[in-house]
């Protein structure tokens, strides 16, 4: 048995944690597991090499827009090859590095393994038992896989393994209709590729409000076919070609699709499965997911989890935030709860989407019809929105009456992801007011004042779906 200051499962947001034990105690000695490569799933497979496809193809749709705006431009050719090359080269760097790292410190064991508990505070790795009185889990999630009969045997990509491709499929069925699904889809078919989308879920984007729901799938919708309501009963595969037998949930018509790769988007699950925590006292609930206090702390005194690893919203940056809060309970011994109110996050397609906070039906649950205000307003109707030529697109706020306090945003449309932060930091105030947005300056004329002028345009909920209904058509409603 070999005994260890603390046991980090996990070499994401986890680490940082870490680092600030060792510069706390100098002598402490670390045991740091991770099966994958260093540096956790947003770097090694997720959110980092993933952006880095979707510029290319950001610039592959700009440059199809250009002629628009009387340029005459064309894209002769696309390398996917060397795309995924650049890629791959990128990340690589910043993995190297990691393990370089972990490699050459005096006081880590690194373990490029898999591990399971065998006792509390006990766990095995490597054929080596190892022992910790303080342990830190982030071990992240992986790909949930469909019951589709058919499905193994005729083969499959997932987020995990579609960065291996270094020949881009001509036809690629999408199995799942949510951020995945949605990012991956907008690239491929950027790249070339025929790509159909097959959702189970009777909406795109299913965590989104529906209005953005629709603005999104009506535009990625002219370069992929997007199939909701869609149960896949079947996959079979003849020769190179895969077919998937789908039946839409609500007349039961049928639809086959042909592909010559399936990439399953169906969302992401748990890891306890390999690190049975039972063994250690560690409680999951019903789906696996680790159980934590508001503290981040486990059934088990000085067992922490972080990130995925919990099952509350799987972003990085919420692992982040985790581990700040986690470097006060654990390294400050301060007594710091989570606080996930304003936990944000995007898609980045074109058109991108973001949202933070509460969506409507949740604050009109929450607060009452009465005492919510909703915010409106279009991109196309600002004096860049205009210039850029863009339709549909908007912002969409939530306020509580009293007060004017935000309770949520929700933005579909160009740099989304950075037009919303402004309205993230602001619910990170006390009293998340409105008021700076409403009163101060806005550069004119930028996108930025689609943000101010949603939040001066306030209006009852009743008010706004028939203001919506009007500006997107009857069927965004």
């Amino acid at each position: 048995m070999k005994e260890y200051g603390v046991i980090a499962v996990g070499t994401g947001s986890v680490m940082s944690v870490v680092e600030a034990m060792m510069e706390e105690d100098p002598r402490l000695k670390v045991a740091v597991i991770d099966k994958d490569e260093p540096g956790g799933i947003c770097l090694t497979r997720g959110c980092i090499p993933s952006k880095i496809l979707l510029y290319p193809a950001e610039l592959v749709q700009t440059i199809q827009r250009a002629r628009s705006f009387g340029l005459d431009v064309e894209l002769r050719s696309v390398d996917f090859a060397k795309v995924m090359e650049r890629m791959h080269a990128l990340i690589h760097k910043d993995i190297d590095q990691i393990r370089q790292g972990l490699s050459h410190s005096e006081n880590i064991d690194y373990f490029h393994a898999p591990a399971e508990f065998t006792a509390p505070y006990t766990m095995r790795v490597d054929g080596t038992d190892i022992h910790a009185p303080t342990i830190l889990l982030g071990a992240g999630s992986q790909p949930i896989i469909p019951a589709i009969p058919g499905l193994a045997e005729s083969g499959y990509l997932t987020s995990d393994t579609v960065l291996g491709l270094r020949k881009l499929p001509r036809r690629i069925a999408v199995i799942g209709g949510g951020y995945i699904a949605a990012e991956y889809g907008f690239f491929l078919s950027a790249m070339g590729a025929e790509v159909t989308i097959l959702g189970r879920n009777p909406q795109f984007l299913p965590e989104e409000e529906p209005e953005i729901s629709w603005v999104a799938k009506k535009h990625l919708g002219e370069r992929m076919q997007i199939e909701t309501n869609h149960e896949v009963l079947e996959v079979s595969r003849k020769g190179d070609e895969k077919r998937l037998r789908a039946r839409d949930r609500a007349t039961k018509k049928e639809l086959t699709v042909a592909a010559d790769e399936i990439f399953v988007a169906t969302g992401r699950g748990p890891t306890t499965g390999l690190l049975h925590p039972e063994r250690a006292g560690i409680r999951t609930d019903a789906a696996g997911w680790i159980v934590t206090d508001e503290f981040l702390e486990t059934s088990q005194p000085n067992v922490w989890a972080l990130g995925d690893a919990t099952g509350k919203f799987p972003f990085k940056h919420k692992a982040n935030y985790d581990a700040q809060v986690l470097y006060d309970n654990v390294v400050r011994k301060e007594k710091r709860k989570v606080d996930y109110h304003a936990v944000p996050h995007a898609v980045f397609t074109d058109p991108e989407v973001a949202s933070v906070g509460l969506k409507e039906a949740e604050a009109v649950d929450r607060f009452g019809a009465k005492d919510v205000l909703v915010g409106f307003y279009q991109y196309q109707d600002t004096a860049k929105g205009e210039a850029m030529d863009l339709k549909d697109y908007f912002v969409k706020v939530l306020l509580q009456r009293r007060g004017l306090a935000i309770l949520g945003a929700h933005i579909v449309g160009p740099e989304a992801s950075v037009l919303i932060q402004e309205i993230i930091n602001l619910m990170y105030t006390a009293d998340r007011s409105a008021h700076p947005i409403r009163e101060g300056m806005h550069i004119h004329p930028a996108l930025s004042e689609v943000v101010e002028r949603a939040f001066l345009n306030l209006m009852p909920p009743e008010h706004y779906h028939h203001t919506m209904e009007h500006a997107l058509g009857t069927a965004a409603g």
